[in-house]
Parts: C-alpha cells; sequence; structure tokens
C-alpha cells in the first residue's frame, strides 16, 4: 500500500483554514472543494490513458484520452459528498458510485447502509472519497468491498489521516494485497495528523468533518 502526502503550499495553507474552528459551513465547503481538486491532480497522476489521433487547426497530431472503462469515483457518504465536485472537476467523464458507511461511536466499527455500485469492477480505477482517516474501519470496509468486485487500482483520497487509521489499512488489507498480486492501493492525503484521542477522532485535526461541511443535522 502506498501512502502519498501532497507537500504543497496552498495544500498547507488550505488546510490551515479548514482546521480552525471559526470557519463556518460555507467556507469550509468552497475549501473543501478547492482542496480536493489538488488532491486529486496528484491522485490522477496514473489514471489510464490511451493513444489517441487529433487534428489540429495545423496538422494532425497524437495525443491521450482517458481509456474505457472510464474511473469510477466512490464517495462515503455523507461527509465524502463534500469532496465530490472537487474530484469531478478534474474527472467530468468518470462514473460516480455511491456507497454509504456510518461508524458505530461507542464500538467504532463501520456498518453499510447504502450501496449504489456496479457489481463488476474488474479491469476498473476506482477513486474513493473520505475526508478523515481515522481509525481506519471505515475506509478499509470500503476498500475491501470494491477489491471483491474486482477492482485492480484503488486510490482513496482523504483530507487527512491518522497513523493509526494507516496502519489500520495496512493490517487489514495485507491478506487481500498477497492474494492480488495485480492489486495496487494509494491513499493521498494532505496531512498525516499526530494521533487519535479516546473518541477516535483525529488530533489536532479539524473535527467532525460531516457536521462542519453539512451542520449537525
Amino acid at each position: 500500500m502506498e501512502i502519498f502526502v501532497v507537500d504543497h503550499p496552498l495544500v498547507a495553507h488550505k488546510l490551515t483554514t479548514l482546521r480552525d474552528v471559526r470557519t463556518d459551513s460555507p467556507t469550509f465547503r468552497r475549501l473543501t472543494d478547492e482542496l480536493v481538486t489538488l488532491l486529486a491532480y496528484e491522485a490522477t497522476r496514473d489514471v489510464r490513458v490511451s493513444e489517441t489521433t487529433v487534428q489540429t487547426p495545423l496538422t494532425e497530431t497524437v495525443g491521450v484520452q482517458l481509456s474505457r472503462p472510464v474511473p469510477l469515483v466512490v464517495p462515503i457518504l455523507r461527509a465524502g459528498l463534500g469532496m465530490l465536485d472537487g474530484m469531478t472537476r478534474l474527472l467530468p467523464t468518470a462514473e460516480v458510485g455511491f456507497l454509504g458507511m456510518v461508524r458505530d461511536e461507542e464500538t467504532l466499527q463501520p456498518a453499510t447502509y447504502a450501496d449504489r455500485l456496479p457489481r463488476d469492477l474488474s479491469g476498473r480505477q476506482c477513486y474513493v472519497l473520505d475526508p478523515m482517516l481515522a481509525t481506519g474501519g471505515t475506509l478499509a470496509a470500503a476498500l475491501r468491498l470494491l477489491v471483491e468486485r474486482g477492482a485492480d487500482h484503488i486510490t482513496a483520497l482523504c483530507l487527512l489521516a491518522a497513523p493509526e487509521g494507516l496502519e489500520r489499512l495496512r493490517t487489514g488489507l495485507s491478506g487481500v494485497l498477497e492474494e492480488r498480486g495485480d492489486l495496487r492501493l494509494r491513499v493521498v492525503t494532505a496531512a498525516i495528523d499526530e494521533r487519535l484521542n479516546e473518541s477516535g477522532f483525529i488530533v489536532p485535526g479539524l473535527g467532525d468533518a460531516g457536521d462542519r461541511l453539512y451542520g449537525s443535522a
């Protein structure tokens, strides 16, 4: 499993404002959208393309276009929805599937309540959107589901990651990686924070991303 932290001044600047408790929801949504677009630029560096020929106003030339099947973008509901526009801005032709998962705040275990994904993902590149990689349980379950359906190249985009969550991904998906020699898993994030607190929240973090995006209702 590969981990890539996007080290860029604009990423750090926008993340700092997201962390600020004084940042209101409209500003938080706008900055999340902008930050995801920056992360998506790095996350799609290995997107599959095929050669094509086009006619310019002067002559014919060779370029590339996204290969088929097109990538699948998977926001994990609900907070992942706040990352969708920023991702599809760079991949407007991508398909979008939805996965609803919730973490039990007592057991910290994930449960799936909505699955709007293709049954067969053979040969598909998938981009999973989950703002906070905290305990890692939700993201690990989502990645395992995509692998079971045949996806062979999965990139998770997270605003923040905790060391505990990254370690859970490594250990929880190690068997899957051993079984599938063709499988590639990546995590792209703006920062790896210090730790989780006793409630399973990232410290210093930015709070509950879903609540800050949409309110606590």
